[in-house]
């Protein structure tokens, strides 16, 4: 009898489990950028946050949309970092319909769903690198929302233990581990440039003016 008990115990946690880490997923996606929007629009400078941050999450959220089935100037120095907003608009329609035509095409192909989906997760499990890497180069991580990044390491907590109670495939939780530990990275950053702070680092124009532009 008690055997009994302490298995409707564990079936209701894990369920209990599985229905936040599901919920996480949905809306973890997008709660940890709300207070660096929100910080941006306070001080009307988004110098300190990687724009490559919202390419990466749109180049794997593009190729998971790919994967559930069914610009002009191309100089590679400027590329993300153009001064118009409908630059980035091109840059991603063009994007979605390049992949979308080679996936049109390679549709019956196993190996190419297999490895769409790996690269949809590889993607977005990249997602915190430039920002881990802008925050090397300023040698600071002013500008950046630690409240984003906390977030983040929550989110993706909740997600690489939801891939492993589904038992998911393995690269799912492997690229769930490699995103939590960027995110601890990042946040390593932040206690290690608050506590021993580094020579400032100038920015460049072109950057500052993108910034300004978005």
């Amino acid at each position: 009898m008690e055997d009994e008990v302490f298995d409707q115990i564990v079936s209701v946690f894990n369920s209990l489990v599985l229905w936040v880490a599901a919920g996480a997923m949905v809306f973890g996606g997008v709660v940890p950028y709300i207070p660096q929007y929100r910080d941006i629009r306070r001080t009307q400078n988004a110098e300190g946050f990687s724009t490559y941050v919202c390419l990466v999450l749109l180049v794997a959220n593009i190729l998971r949309i790919l994967f559930r089935r069914s610009f002009i100037d191309f100089d590679w120095n400027h590329f993300w970092s153009w001064s118009h907003f409908v630059d980035y608009l091109q840059c991603v329609l063009a994007f979605t319909l390049v992949a979308a035509y080679i996936t049109y095409v390679l549709l019956d192909s196993v190996l190419f769903v297999e490895t769409l989906g790996f690269l949809a997760v590889f993607t977005e499990a990249m997602l915190g690198t430039p920002q881990l890497y802008c925050n090397y180069q300023n040698k600071s991580t002013e500008g950046m929302s630690i409240k984003m990044v906390l977030m983040w390491t929550s989110g993706d907590t909740f997600k690489t233990i939801y891939f492993l109670l589904t038992q998911a495939p393995v690269q799912f939780w492997t690229c769930g581990l490699l995103q939590v530990f960027v995110d601890i990275a990042i946040l390593f950053q932040v206690y290690y440039y608050s506590h021993y702070p580094q020579k400032p680092v100038s920015h460049t124009v072109s950057h500052a003016t993108s910034a300004k532009a978005l």
